[in-house]
C-alpha cells in the first residue's frame, strides 16, 4: 500500500547527540515531524521512523502487535546508539509507553525522556470487552487529530483496529510494570484539555518512574496532539533546552573522567 502523504520516515545526519522520535498508535511521522526538524535544524542527528502497520490504511495495523511497534523504534534506537554518543527520545501518546520500556530495558543507551501526553493505561472502561469484540468488530471509530488549532491536522487513521488496539492494552499493562526501571531524566507535557488521553496517565507514569530528575509542564492551549498544536513551539524550545543541558553535563563529565585518567 502506499504511504499517506506526509507519513514517511524521517532522518536527518547531524551531531553527534541524536534524538529518537516515537509517533502514537494509528498516527504517523507526520505528527512528530515539525520537531524532529526544528532539532535538526539545531544540530542533532534526528530519526523519525514509521511504526509497522502505520502510514497506510488502518486495516494494515490489523495484523501488526505492540512487540512489532517496538521491535521497530528498538532497532532504531540501536542504530543510533552505534553513530551518536548519546541518544534521547522524544515521543507522543502510545510512542512514550515504546519510549518508556526503551529506557526500561537499555539503561544508559537512553539519555533522557521527552513525553509529550503520554498513553500508559485505559480511560475507557469498555476496554476489558477488547479480547472479545476484536473478534465480532473490526474497527470503531478513529482517535487521530485532537487538536485545537483550526488549521493544523494530523495524517492518521480515522478507525482504529481492534486487533491493534487489543495489543495496545497489552503493552500499557507491561510498561507499567517497568516504570519503576525507569531512571533517567524526564520532561513530560500533557494538554488539561486532552480528548484521547486522560491526565491520570501522566500522573501514573510522575508516580512510579524512579527519575529524580523530572519536569512537568502543562499545554494549556492544546489537544492531545500538541506536536501540531498551539504549544508546540514551547514543547520543541523546551525539548531542545533539555537536550543541550544533558549533553553539556554529560560532555563536562567526560571531560573530567579524561582528565584524571591523564593525571593517574
Amino acid at each position: 500500500m502506499p504511504l499517506l502523504p506526509g507519513a514517511e520516515p524521517y532522518r536527518h545526519r547531524g551531531g553527534p547527540v541524536g534524538v529518537l522520535f516515537c509517533h502514537g498508535f494509528t498516527g504517523s511521522p507526520q505528527s512528530l515531524r515539525p520537531w524532529a526538524e526544528e532539532l535538526a535544524a539545531a544540530g542533532f542527528t534526528v530519526s523519525v521512523p514509521l511504526l509497522p502497520g502505520h502510514g497506510t490504511r488502518w486495516q494494515d495495523m490489523q495484523v501488526t502487535r505492540w512487540e512489532d511497534w517496538y521491535a521497530e523504534v528498538e532497532r532504531e534506537l540501536l542504530a543510533m546508539s552505534a553513530e551518536c554518543e548519546q541518544v534521547f527520545v522524544c515521543a507522543l501518546s502510545m510512542g512514550s509507553a515504546l519510549a518508556l520500556r526503551l529506557a526500561a530495558l537499555h539503561g544508559p543507551a537512553v539519555s533522557g525522556l521527552v513525553l509529550v501526553n503520554p498513553s500508559v493505561r485505559s480511560d475507557n472502561p469498555a476496554s476489558v470487552l477488547l479480547p472479545v469484540l476484536r473478534h465480532l468488530v473490526p474497527s470503531l471509530a478513529g482517535v487521530a487529530n485532537d487538536i485545537a488549532r483550526p488549521d493544523a491536522v494530523e495524517v492518521g487513521y480515522d478507525r482504529t483496529p481492534l486487533h491493534a488496539a487489543w495489543s495496545l492494552a497489552r503493552l500499557w499493562k507491561e510498561v507499567q510494570g517497568r516504570l519503576p526501571q525507569v531512571t533517567q531524566p524526564v520532561l513530560l507535557f500533557h494538554s488539561p484539555q486532552d480528548h484521547v488521553v486522560s491526565a491520570a496517565n501522566s500522573e501514573l507514569v510522575l508516580a512510579r518512574i524512579s527519575s529524580t530528575d523530572v519536569t512537568e509542564r502543562l499545554c494549556q492551549r492544546s489537544y492531545h496532539v500538541a506536536t501540531l498544536d498551539h504549544d508546540a513551539p514551547e514543547i520543541f524550545a523546551a525539548s531542545g533546552d533539555f537536550i543541550r543541558r544533558l549533553a553539556s553535563a554529560h560532555a563536562a563529565g567526560a571531560t573530567r573522567v579524561e582528565s584524571d585518567d591523564h593525571q593517574g
